[in-house]
């Protein structure tokens, strides 16, 4: 089966940085579109950003657009999330995921990793 691995979560302070990666574990990583969840204590999972196969159209959810980048190396088939000017509200545990079907982007993911715990403080 595919597997995703996370990395790179941690306990930072407000207004820092901490850059998450996946690794998948797939026969071809490039014709996949790739994606970041995240689900804080008490609330339902949420969309953060995606990305297409080719690394051209990315997405963001309003709550982190402008502070956190999304992309990806196909070559190393890694999919990165870096996070700048981080609140304390966005702490949470952070999961990539992977779809090989249509439809939007924020749903319809077919494999997901474990997850990668980021805990901002104030």
């Amino acid at each position: 089966q595919v597997q995703l691995v996370e990395s790179g979560g941690g306990l930072v302070q407000a207004g820092g940085s901490l850059r998450l990666s996946c690794a998948a574990s797939v026969r071809t990583f490039s014709t996949y579109a790739m994606g970041w969840f995240r689900q804080a204590p008490g609330k339902e999972r949420e969309f953060v950003a995606a990305i297409n196969w080719s690394g051209g159209i990315t997405y963001y959810a309003d709550s982190v657009k402008g502070r956190f980048t999304i992309s990806r190396d196909n070559d190393k088939k890694t999919v990165y999330l870096q996070m700048n000017s981080l609140k304390p509200d966005d702490t949470a545990g952070y999961y990539c995921a992977l779809k090989y079907g249509g439809g939007a982007y924020y749903t319809g993911y077919n494999y997901w990793g474990q997850g990668t715990q980021v805990t901002v403080s104030s």
